[in-house]
């Protein structure tokens, strides 16, 4: 039988400007914890969505997006803000920002900010590739296997992902290969860019390369960070994820992300690292 599709992460509640708006959570966001917290695969991909629509031009693309994590993002009502804050003909860069309402009645707290780097277009199709810095092919999604989420762990973002195992698994220690395809859609009524699709599978880049086991352990990341050599396509993001943990409380998760043409660039998570 086939799954329902789940609800879209967000739904707007104000007009859709291109510098800022609000939004409510949906259900779909919620990461395997805690059913009042998003993942945060749904908040960098809108986060990405405000960056793309503040900056607005063709002529420009996403080429490293870093995603700050300021606090708990709540599964509720949030505000998303953007700027251009170094305008240029060529380079550009966007600043994009999520709040949270407070519940005690104060003002609304910052959650996640996005800084991304636009670059201009350009035609180098015909430079050869240095030799020594090819990114292996990862095995298509039609290689990977389905599997359930873990027992004990929550649906909501989890279950908005059609997953497709090549090596590891959330519940296997070491490095991972997997890819994602988001089921439903970011934000309502409209079709998720191929960027914010990335974004909401790369920040798994942790959970598919897991060096500690999860029950006994967190390694939560305070960030996510996108470099990208080309333009993704498609709806399948690849993940091919490692991760290492360092002997004072820090570890890094890293992957080389893919669409099906390929790789499309890397991706980056600073990991806090304390037991249960």
């Amino acid at each position: 039988m086939t799954a329902p599709v789940p609800e879209p992460y967000f739904r707007l509640l104000d007009d859709d400007r291109p510098d800022g708006t609000r939004v409510s959570a949906s259900a779909s966001t919620a990461g395997p914890w805690f059913a009042d917290a998003q993942h945060m695969g749904p908040p960098s991909a809108l986060l990405i969505r405000a960056l793309e629509r503040r900056s607005g031009r063709d002529d420009v693309r996403l080429a490293r997006v870093t995603v700050e994590v300021l606090g708990k993002v709540p599964v509720g009502e949030l505000e998303v803000r953007a700027e251009v804050t170094r305008p240029g003909r060529t380079i550009e860069l966007v600043t994009a920002e999520l709040a949270a309402a407070d519940p005690a009645g104060g003002p609304a707290r910052a959650v996640a900010r996005a800084h991304g780097w636009f670059h201009g277009v350009g035609d180098t199709g015909d430079v050869v590739t240095v030799p020594g810095t090819a990114m292996p092919a990862l095995p298509g999604p039609d290689a990977g296997t389905s599997r359930d989420i873990p027992d004990g762990w929550l649906p909501g973002y989890l279950t908005s992902v059609d997953w497709r195992w090549i090596t590891g698994g959330l519940e296997v220690r070491g490095p991972g290969q997997a890819w994602g395809r988001l089921r439903g859609q970011v934000v309502e009524g409209e079709e998720p860019s191929p960027a914010q699709r990335l974004a909401a599978v790369a920040d798994s880049t942790n959970g598919a390369a897991s060096r500690l086991d999860l029950r006994n352990w967190l390694f939560v990341n305070t960030d996510l960070t996108l470099h990208l050599h080309r333009a993704p396509t498609g709806e399948w993001t690849g993940l091919d994820a490692d991760s290492v943990i360092g002997p004072e409380g820090t570890g890094t998760a890293y992957s080389v992300l893919h669409d099906e043409l390929g790789p499309v660039g890397r991706a980056a998570q600073a990991l806090t690292v304390r037991p249960r």
